[in-house]
């Protein structure tokens, strides 16, 4: 155990967490994303909303210049309440939407890749770490 840690963040997550460079990408997947098809470093949190992950892995990584945060965008172009809930967690307004198979190209780049029990279909983000203690960083 350790104190001031998000109790999401287990020794596993952080470990990737910290390994991320600048720019480097991590996935916050629904349970229905590919996501040990594609990634070659997958980390299970069960159990999970992607809101409650994406805000918990906030609290240690700052985010990137925009565009720091990717969701793949629904089949209509709806965004959907869960999409507003990923772009609150994150801290930012302005997401930027990505066709589903452009986003499983992304997420085949990503440094890891972290699969919640989100159920809501499009419940994805990419977040892109930032410079951590840099000024800017929230």
């Amino acid at each position: 155990m350790l104190e001031g840690i998000h109790p999401l963040l287990t020794g596993e997550l952080l470990l990737h967490l910290d390994r991320m460079g600048h720019s480097d990408a991590v996935v916050i997947a629904d349970a229905h994303f590919p996501a040990w098809a594609i990634g070659a470093r997958v980390v299970d949190l069960p159990g999970t909303t992607t809101p409650e992950v994406v805000a918990a892995v906030r609290t240690v990584l700052p985010l990137d210049d925009a565009p720091a945060l990717d969701l793949m965008a629904s089949a209509d172009g709806e965004v959907l309440d869960v999409q507003r809930e990923l772009a609150a967690a994150a801290g930012t307004d302005a997401p930027r939407y990505v066709d589903r198979f452009e986003y499983y190209e992304q997420a085949k780049r990503a440094y890891v890749i972290l699969r919640t029990g989100e159920t809501r279909k499009y419940g994805n983000a990419l977040l892109r770490k930032g410079v951590v203690g840099h000024p800017s960083a929230g």
